[in-house]
């Protein structure tokens, strides 16, 4: 039993730090803030989740896996946040790719050639699956 524990965890953290990789050449070669943001976050917590949970598994101890809990609840309760508000100040300061951006929620011109209304087949008037 203790030789399955040592190779899930093994595996775990294989996979985390795979994920946390993925996600450093992801804010590098991203072309946009959003893009990059999203890559600083997602995959960056699961990763961080996934390497706590292999630490836990590997070292078998209540307070490694305590100390794992909370390190993953600290991460899961600032990051989302922090990428709200560095998205949020970079497009007050212009640092958005206008091109890419299909709706625009954030700006305070009501032209509806800049801002069109959501149309057929938008998420906005789709139904949730």
């Amino acid at each position: 039993m203790t030789d399955v524990l040592d190779l899930l965890g093994a595996v775990c953290i294989l996979l985390g730090s795979s994920l946390s990789l993925i996600a450093a050449i992801g804010v590098l070669r991203f072309p946009d803030l959003l893009s990059r943001m999203h890559a600083a976050t997602k995959p960056q917590v699961l990763g961080l989740m996934l390497v706590m949970t292999g630490l836990t598994l590997v070292l078998r101890e209540p307070s490694a896996a305590a100390l794992g809990v909370l390190i993953v609840f600290a991460q899961m309760s600032t990051a989302p946040v922090a990428a709200h508000m560095v998205g949020r100040a970079s497009y007050r300061a212009g640092q958005m790719r206008d091109d890419l951006l299909l709706v625009d929620e954030l700006s305070d011109d009501d032209d509806p050639e800049l801002n069109p209304p959501p149309g057929p087949g938008s998420p906005e008037l789709d139904p949730p699956r």
